[in-house]
């Protein structure tokens, strides 16, 4: 009953510590959309570009891509305290996987992009389509990793 009641506050703390950081990158990219320090270089928008489809798209690419690496550093932490425990080869398997899911995430995030000056146009939801199903993927992995 203990366990179960772990299991219970470690999942509401994670859903809340999602929350904050998804409100949190949403506010931080409003901000940086619009910011002329960060648009070092502009590349000019193909023709029939909607800038509104655009700036929505990728602040929900932004957020679910932030909420994504902030599942990965939860999966990583926790499959870390499972070695710690059982010195399993497969642990580390996990590990390394959860840590080059987490370095393509990082690289692939709006901000590190827009860093370098590379701008994405015309992928509509296609642009946080597979983040999202990623998102709902280390959703599943993250609790049944920290349930058992």
């Amino acid at each position: 009953m203990e366990k179960q009641m772990s299991t219970r506050l470690k999942v509401g703390i994670i859903l809340t510590v999602l929350a904050i950081v998804a409100v949190v990158t949403a506010l931080w990219a409003l901000v940086f959309l619009h910011d002329p320090a960060f648009q070092i270089r502009h590349a000019p928008p193909p023709s029939g570009f909607v800038p509104g489809d655009f700036e929505y798209f990728y602040l929900a690419f932004t957020i679910i891509s932030t909420v994504n690496i902030a599942l990965l550093v939860m999966v990583l932490l926790t499959y870390v305290s499972i070695y710690n425990k059982t010195r399993s080869p497969f642990t580390i398997g996990l590990i390394i996987f959860a840590l080059a899911f987490l370095l393509k995430d990082v690289s692939s995030h709006p901000f590190v992009v827009g860093l370098f000056s590379f701008r994405a146009y015309g992928l509509g939801p296609f642009a946080f389509l597979p983040g999202l199903f990623e998102c709902a993927a280390l959703s599943v992995l993250l609790y049944l990793s920290i349930r058992y």
